[in-house]
């Protein structure tokens, strides 16, 4: 190593740079060999920290370079996993806004509307101009600007909140918020809120902005189940859109941020601070002009909720829907904007709805009063506590709740909200005699402290003179179902008094037994092996035993027999005794299977012969559907409640086209023709499905003409009122009185009325089908055929008139009675298993007479006794 006036370091040590230069005045004195060595030393010491500094930097460097490739990959790879996640573009092309579901009747009229969100999807061209930049200026000035997400007001937010520590501003465009409230949940995690931009990207590249703010101001809500600005606009204004104002556009601008906070209903003066300041935003961007932002700002509210209401109250119906809609298509149902129109013609509905209403309250005023609904301590109750305590009392049509807050010998002071007071006097109570058992009523009041209490909670009705008087809620149960004979098309039905209140439906879901209104179906299958309305039957004792020691002893409903009778007297006086030798001589079998045309399944028919007196359980609507191919003559169709179901594009989906009788083959008015078809399928119009015949014509008019007598001159005769000579039908009553049924059509409507106890008690001896059923249904058809021509019904070809003696169904040649049958049966009117007639005018010398004696009566009591189980009693 040579020696110079530095110590020269080996090459491979050398330095990546050069020590600064020394002075030449020090360089040209003498070296110091101390000096010099820690020179060397210190120099060394240097130039390993320098080299270690650099490799540190390096080293940092690389490892920043690291870390940012690192962390690219594993953001290339969470942007790749969550879009992976987000809707692809064809599946956003195919967002669809929920709709709930709503019920139409046939006319049109809003039935129901189901569903969490109340919507009213509008096109973006139908939204005012003004109302947009509404929502631009206090949601998204920059909307048009963007590219979905709005980086200034995110770094504006972001600044806003590190000098604040509060979230005073919002970064979020709308766009942002239609992805979030279409696809994304509102959980505040990272993923989500990522997830939440790469959508809106997307969005942006797959609609136009146009499109954006269409889906945005139909999504959005508004307060009070409101989505969408139509339909806030008709909640809180009672407008279409076009109709709005400008403060009014701006009140409804916002609401979206906080529905509930922000809302003219529940808070107005937060509501106006909020709604003037949209309006200076809107001023500030030039949207308006200083004059009308101040006309506005000035401008009185007037919101307020404007429900509206249903066209058509029928939830009985309108229940049927529903869950027919969720059966078919599951939650979506309330979700897709399905619009149902129903066969429910709305005049019919509420003539429906009237008779049942009508029918239950008349039954519990025969029967008593039942006394108050509840008791309340109201001695120092104001009345903001007695209204408190009436809105938790169900809401009844026609009968107004009220609380009794005075009373006295002579006058009630009665409290039915809104600080309204009713004075009842005993006029107004008298007939609440107090109810004792379905028989017996208790001594009518004489004070009117006899019939009500103060603190008693009751009902009052008001009467057409506009005079309230004491009434109570039935406690007995109605249906009544109504159809169109021609194609089962169900015009009306009422499952009970109020949906409301109980949202059974009798009419369809109940399984009752129908009693002798059965009968018809027992004759019809007789009359099918050849049997005629003169035949004889035997109205006189029998006994069916069963097991070793019990037997069944039907009986008439009068406790009388009338010996041998013609078929049209036993159906037209409902003699029990008559139809249950008459199926025995038709056969259990034959019969059952026969029936099965009207629509009932063997499982539902009882095997034995308490089959004659209605024994099998069935509901309102299967009768209807059975007695329609009695009034259309003997076509086979089947109830429907459904025309047509569209989706929340208008797309049909479904749309009725059910088998239909013959329009001119039965009765027709006057002035119209009528033919005859015979059995198989019928004219109709055309391509319309054509329901099958499965009755002779013949048969058809023979049991209509025999349930004509039923109203003429049998146990329907209170039918007589309407004065129409074209309807027919039958009673039934079931054992001890705990059903009372009235089935009847009339050429256009089959109508079924139904009376009983949830839990089967008995009605009331008084109350059989033909009082308590046929008053119903009575009062239904006034109203249902008011203004209708009576109809007519001609004998169908192959049938002749005979004239047959009163006494023993056999053909005379003079006197008798005119009798039209079937030309096939002509000679031979008593059938292939003739009754022997017995002569004597009655049947027997006993025929028609009570058992009379105290002998009789012992014998009498103890038949009696020997009851068999209710399924098999006797039944009328």
């Amino acid at each position: 190593m040579e020696k110079d006036s530095g110590v020269e370091l080996p090459s491979s040590e050398a330095p990546e740079f050069e020590l600064p230069m020394k002075t030449a005045a020090r360089q040209a004195a003498p070296r110091n060999p101390r000096r010099s060595l820690a020179y060397t030393v210190l120099g060394r010491l240097m130039r390993g920290v320098l080299v270690a500094m650099w490799r540190a930097l390096v080293a940092v460097v690389a490892g920043v370079l690291n870390l940012t490739m690192v962390g690219g990959l594993v953001l290339a790879a969470f942007v790749a996993v969550t879009q992976a996640d987000l809707p692809t573009p064809e599946m956003l092309k195919e967002m669809h806004l929920q709709e709930p579901l709503r019920v139409y009747a046939a006319d049109g009229g809003l039935m129901a509307e189901y569903g969490i969100e109340r919507r009213r999807p509008v096109p973006f061209n139908a939204i005012p101009p003004l109302m947009v930049k509404a929502f631009l200026a206090t949601e998204d000035a920059r909307f048009f600007e963007h590219q979905g997400v709005d980086l200034k007001s995110i770094a504006r937010a972001a600044m806003s909140f590190a000098r604040t520590g509060e979230r005073t501003q919002g970064g979020s465009t709308i766009t942002m918020q239609v992805a979030r409230n279409f696809f994304l949940s509102r959980e505040k995690t990272f993923q989500r809120k990522f997830a939440e931009l790469l959508l809106s990207i997307r969005i942006e590249r797959s609609f136009t902005k146009e499109e954006i703010l269409e889906l945005y101001l139909n999504k959005i809500f508004f307060g009070h189940r409101a989505y969408g600005v139509s339909a806030a606009a008709a909640l809180y204004y009672g407008k279409q859109l076009d109709e709005l104002n400008l403060a009014e556009m701006a009140m409804l601008a916002g609401l979206p941020k906080a529905p509930s906070v922000n809302n003219p209903i529940s808070n107005p003066q937060r509501a106006r601070e909020r709604r003037n300041y949209i309006l200076r935003r809107m001023r500030d961007l030039d949207y308006i002009t200083h004059t009308e932002f101040q006309a506005a700002a000035e401008r009185v509210d007037q919101a307020r909720l404007h429900r509206k209401g249903v066209d058509l109250e029928a939830g009985y119906a309108a229940e049927m829907v529903r869950r027919h809609l969720v059966t078919r298509f599951g939650e979506a149902a309330y979700q897709q904007g399905y619009r149902v129109t129903t066969t429910i013609e709305p005049r019919l509905q509420r003539a429906a709805q009237d008779a049942v209403r009508k029918a239950l309250r008349a039954y519990d005023r025969r029967h008593g009063y039942h006394g108050a609904e509840a008791k309340y301590e109201v001695a120092d109750a104001d009345d903001e506590q007695l209204d408190l305590l009436l809105e938790a009392v169900t809401r009844l049509p026609d009968l107004t709740a009220g609380i009794v807050v005075g009373a006295s010998a002579k006058a009630a002071q009665v409290y039915v909200g809104g600080g309204k007071r009713i004075t009842l006097r005993l006029g107004q109570v008298k007939w609440a005699r107090p109810f004792r058992n379905e028989n017996w009523r208790g001594r009518a009041p004489r004070r009117v402290t006899d019939a009500v209490a103060v603190g008693d909670l009751i009902r009052l009705r008001r009467n057409r003179q506009g005079t309230w008087g004491l009434s109570q809620a039935p406690s007995v149960s109605g249906a009544l179902v109504a159809l169109s004979p021609l194609d089962g098309a169900i015009q009306a039905v009422v499952g009970g008094y109020y949906f409301n209140d109980s949202e059974f439906n009798r009419a369809v879901d109940a399984r009752r037994q129908p009693g002798s209104s059965f009968k018809p179906f027992v004759y019809a299958a007789a009359l099918n092996q050849g049997y005629t309305p003169a035949s004889l039957v035997r109205d006189e004792p029998i006994v069916v035993r069963y097991g070793r020691r019990r037997a069944w002893r039907p009986r008439n409903a009068d406790h009388k027999i009338l010996g041998r009778i013609r078929m049209r007297v036993a159906l037209t006086q409902s003699r029990n005794l008559a139809s249950v030798h008459l199926l025995k001589r038709v056969g259990v079998e034959e019969a059952r299977n026969y029936i099965r045309r009207f629509g009932f399944t063997l499982e539902e028919l009882p095997r034995g012969l308490s089959l004659a007196l209605g024994t099998a359980e069935v509901s309102p609507l299967q009768m209807a559907g059975a007695y329609a191919l009695f009034a259309n003559g003997g076509f086979q169709v089947k109830p429907y409640f459904i025309s047509r179901i569209e989706n929340g594009d208008g797309e049909v989906v479904f749309a009725a086209d059910p088998p239909r009788a013959c329009l001119d083959c039965w009765a027709r008015y006057r002035g119209s023709s009528a033919k005859t078809a015979a059995l198989g399928r019928a004219d109709g119009p055309p391509n319309s499905p054509l329901a099958e015949r499965v009755l002779a014509p013949g048969l058809v008019y023979e049991m209509t003409s025999m349930m004509q007598d039923v109203i003429k001159r049998g146990t329907g005769r209170k039918a007589l009122r309407l004065k129409r000579k074209d309807l027919a039908g039958k009673t039934g009553t079931t054992n001890e009185v705990r059903d009372s049924w009235f089935c009847g059509f009339q050429k256009d409507v089959v109508t079924v009325a139904w009376m009983g106890y949830d839990r089967f008690r008995p009605l009331g001896k008084r109350e059989t089908g033909g009082q308590a059923g046929l008053g119903m249904w009575v009062d239904f058809m006034r109203k249902a055929l008011k203004g209708k021509p009576q109809a007519i019904l001609k004998p169908p070809r192959g049938m002749v008139k005979v004239r047959v003696s009163k006494a023993s169904g056999r053909r005379v040649s003079s006197g008798g009675v005119g009798e039209w049958v079937r030309a096939e049966y002509a000679h031979a009117l008593q059938g292939p298993k003739p009754v022997a007639y017995t002569g004597g005018g009655k049947a027997s010398g006993k025929a028609g007479q009570k058992t009379r004696g105290k002998k009789g009566r012992r014998a009498s009591s103890a038949k009696a006794k020997q009851r068999a189980p209710r399924v098999i009693d006797d039944l009328f």
